[in-house]
């Protein structure tokens, strides 16, 4: 049986394409009220509708998550449509992939204001309310390149190497008042973001390095956050789950 979110509200960050837009349509499928959150007012409007045609409920808010400051006006203007925050899936990101000594301060600064600083700010204005409630579920999406040395990944590896550290310290931060907080790290995955970063070379030798013989699908890794944030997950807190074809036993 397919657990159900019904009655519970949901923010995901990152939710106008790809593996973002794919989890937020199966938490709205599960039962969820959805805020839908990205850059692009035009595709997230798109999600939205695409949502509420199938029967969901959804609703969109513009943010650009490189700054506290639009981190805090995010949650803020999800708690005011929803009337409070049940599940937060920390997905927005950014992966521009250079060496080190190709890496500019700005680079490395807006990697890190993206990916780590604003899944940070979000939980911190959200996460009280869980507490207070005395319940909730936070998803990180990080991703194979914070475990494995991926040259090339300098900036974003070590960005999301951060995101499955603050995974563990929350979960032990807030776990004792019923908050669970779990991590997901995709392998390389059928995505826009995918498609124009890698070239057709680079792509077939990852291919050949995953056992699945295949990139994963947004769907899939979907699935697994729907998983964390439900009840069948109650027991999973810490949790850092690949979804990865295998590749991260290579």
């Amino acid at each position: 049986m397919t657990p159900s979110l019904n009655g519970s509200t949901a923010l995901v960050t990152g939710a106008t394409s790809g593996i973002g837009r794919a989890i937020a349509q199966v938490l709205a499928e599960r039962g969820a009220h959805v805020v839908v959150s990205g850059r692009d007012a035009a595709r997230g409007e798109q999600a939205v509708r695409e949502i509420r045609a199938a029967g969901g409920k959804a609703d969109f808010v513009q943010a650009d998550l490189g700054s506290v400051a639009a981190a805090r006006r995010l949650a803020r203007e999800a708690r005011q449509l929803t009337g409070g925050i049940d599940i937060l899936v920390n997905n927005a990101g950014i992966y521009p992939f250079a060496g080190t000594v190709d890496t500019t301060e700005e680079v490395f600064d807006q990697v890190f204001d993206v990916n780590v600083k604003a899944p940070f700010f979000l939980t911190a204005e959200l996460v009280p309310a869980m507490v207070d409630k005395g319940g909730g579920a936070i998803v990180n999406v990080s991703s194979l390149a914070a475990d494995k040395a991926v040259v090339g990944a300098t900036a974003y590896g070590s960005s999301k190497s951060g995101v499955n550290q603050l995974t563990r310290i929350w979960a032990a931060e807030y776990g004792p008042a019923g908050v669970r907080v779990n991590a997901v790290l995709p392998g390389v995955t059928e995505t826009e973001g995918v498609q124009a970063a890698l070239p057709d070379e680079d792509r077939s030798e990852l291919v050949a390095m995953t056992p699945a013989g295949r990139v994963g699908l947004p769907s899939e890794v979907a699935e697994a956050v729907a998983y964390l944030v439900s009840d069948a997950a109650s027991y999973v807190n810490g949790a850092l789950l690949t979804v990865d074809g295998g590749a991260s036993v290579r």
